[in-house]
């Protein structure tokens, strides 16, 4: 085992074992959840799910300390997953902040004590204008455990720090849960990868989000002949288009198969270059609509192990995506 100057073996083997040490009491805190979600903790998130989805405003998530770093990142995934969600700080919230907080808001508060005084403001304030209080805490009666319309109480967990001190287990616990609540609003409302792009338009997730209607090449760059041409026509079009591949349409636009390079390869070994397309052709092509998404577009050229494929509408083509277009956009 490598140490760093002036540690020796033994020094970083307890180290080691803290570090495994730490995840284990983690392990252990999660599949607590996942047990308690079996029965009261389960039933209490089904009713913060309702109170949640019936509000015509946005979830105020709030925490002090580790608990409100927590906080700030359930904020965020709720909001990139389709429930409207803000970040409070309870101290500024005491200074201010409390004007936030609308009528048709809901609180959602984090404390693993569930006695931490700096939400005694934020907790006083929905009580007072009715707005619905959720907690996430391990103090069932704690202050924030009596006062919430629906408290998510999580079992109480040995903490990794070796002190007891430091929320590690607690704050794991925290987060998962949230997590858990926030899927559970997306699912529940029925939030889709297209509706999941509308907020992530950029980097690689945006990429593979992008439909493929958005990457294609259109009409005019689309090699195409029609179902009464030959496969010298094939080569002229295949050639100056230059995808290694053509569509082949009858007189109505419909698509009624493809010729790729290696259908003209095997075609020639006959020498036979006046032959009609329609002899050679694949009569059914795998073919993708506008709509599918980058990411469905690029696995479905893997598992096929082809590098274009044409989007069809209503039987017609209309483009055509290669896999550079992918790599292009950074969906690769």
């Amino acid at each position: 085992m490598a140490t760093t100057p002036g540690q020796t073996t033994t020094d970083a083997s307890i180290e080691l074992g803290a570090a495994q040490r730490t995840l284990d009491l983690e392990i252990e805190g999660l599949r607590a959840v996942r047990t308690a979600l079996s029965g009261e903790l389960g039933q209490r998130l089904d009713q913060a799910a309702t109170v949640i989805k019936a509000t015509t405003g946005r979830v105020i998530v709030t925490g002090m300390g580790k608990s409100g770093h927590v906080a700030r990142k359930i904020t965020a995934t709720m909001a990139s997953t389709g429930t409207p969600a803000s970040y409070v700080h309870p101290s500024e919230a005491s200074h201010g902040d409390l004007g936030m907080i609308g009528v048709k808001d809901v609180v959602l508060a984090l404390s693993w004590s569930g006695e931490t005084p700096e939400l005694g403001d934020i907790i006083a304030y929905s009580r007072r204008f009715g707005v619905p209080l959720i907690a996430i805490t391990s103090g069932a009666n704690s202050a924030l455990g009596r006062a919430a319309d629906v408290a998510l109480i999580l079992p109480a967990m040995e903490e990794a720090c070796p002190n007891g001190l430091a929320p590690t287990t607690s704050t794991t616990m925290q987060l998962a849960l949230g997590d858990a609540l926030a899927v559970a609003l997306l699912s529940g409302r029925g939030f889709s990868a297209l509706d999941f792009r509308e907020f992530h338009p950029g980097g690689k997730l945006g990429a593979r989000l992008k439909a493929a209607r958005e990457l294609m090449h259109g009409a005019g760059d689309m090699p195409r002949i029609g179902d009464d041409a030959t496969l010298s026509d094939a080569i002229v079009e295949m050639t100056g288009k230059r995808f290694g591949v053509t569509a082949v349409v009858d007189a109505a636009g419909h698509l009624v198969g493809v010729i790729t390079d290696g259908d003209l390869r095997r075609a020639f070994k006959g020498g036979f270059t006046d032959q009609p397309v329609a002899a050679v052709m694949n009569r059914t092509p795998r073919v993708i609509p506008g709509s599918l998404l980058a990411q469905q577009a690029l696995a479905l050229m893997q598992e096929g192990k082809i590098t274009s494929l044409f989007v069809v509408e209503d039987g017609r083509p209309i483009g055509i995506l290669h896999l550079h277009d992918l790599l292009a956009a950074g969906v690769v």
